[in-house]
């Protein structure tokens, strides 16, 4: 498989087989990622890999959290606070074709936020990621954060694996360096959703639409 056609199969994959990913499989793909660029060869990347009873507890807690009204809040501001075009029609799309693949009509609201909730059990998926750094680096670590965490799917897909990065995993930033010893100040970045897809469920079968090229560039002689 070549890196192009990596780019194109790679897509968020939310229903996931119940199936094991092999640890040595892990270490390949983050030793593949760690080759990922980084400003001064900073590597700022620190990798939680999370399963089994581990993850079951942890996610426990996160979605509790949720179901009990308390609002997440990440170390860093991911979203702007206001919604300007068109951005705010991307994200409205993104959402409903969502909803729709889901059958979830938009008055219901119990399905949406047990979708929702869904994110905190990484879509129950085997395995869950998190991305941490330490507190002290600047605005270029997150730059090289997402080089290293778009080369970590990339080797995934050559694998045969699926992911889904996701911004909701860090959202209760406490709960999840309380549970994995992490200091107090280091940054969650995300976390990501790992494993093996399931070809049928519905929910994989929709992809979101990307702009043309002409539409985001501008050539200069």
């Amino acid at each position: 498989m070549d890196v192009v056609e990596a780019l194109n199969r790679r897509k968020s994959t939310r229903a996931f087989l119940q199936r094991g990913v092999d640890y040595a499989l892990i270490e390949q793909i983050l030793a593949a990622a760690r080759h990922a660029p980084s400003g001064a060869n900073t590597q700022p990347w620190q990798v939680a890999v999370v399963s089994g009873e581990r993850k079951r507890q942890l996610q426990l807690r996160i979605e509790q959290a949720f179901r009990d009204g308390v609002t997440g809040k990440m170390d860093y501001l991911y979203y702007p606070t206001e919604w300007t075009e068109p951005y705010r029609s991307r994200r409205k799309e993104c959402g409903l074709q969502l909803y729709s693949a889901l059958h979830i009509e938009r008055k219901d609201k119990d399905r949406q936020r047990a979708q929702w909730a869904a994110n905190y059990r990484a879509f129950d998926a085997p395995v869950a990621l998190f991305f941490f750094m330490d507190a002290g680096l600047q605005t270029g670590s997150f730059l090289d954060y997402g080089m290293f965490l778009q080369s970590l799917m990339l080797a995934a897909v050559e694998q045969g694996l699926a992911t889904c990065p996701q911004a909701a995993l860090g959202e209760y930033p406490a709960i999840v360096k309380r549970a994995l010893g992490y200091p107090d100040n280091s940054v969650l970045i995300c976390g990501m959703a790992l494993g093996y897809e399931d070809p049928v469920a519905t929910v994989n079968q929709y992809r979101t639409g990307r702009q043309e090229v002409a539409a985001f560039t501008r050539w200069f002689e």
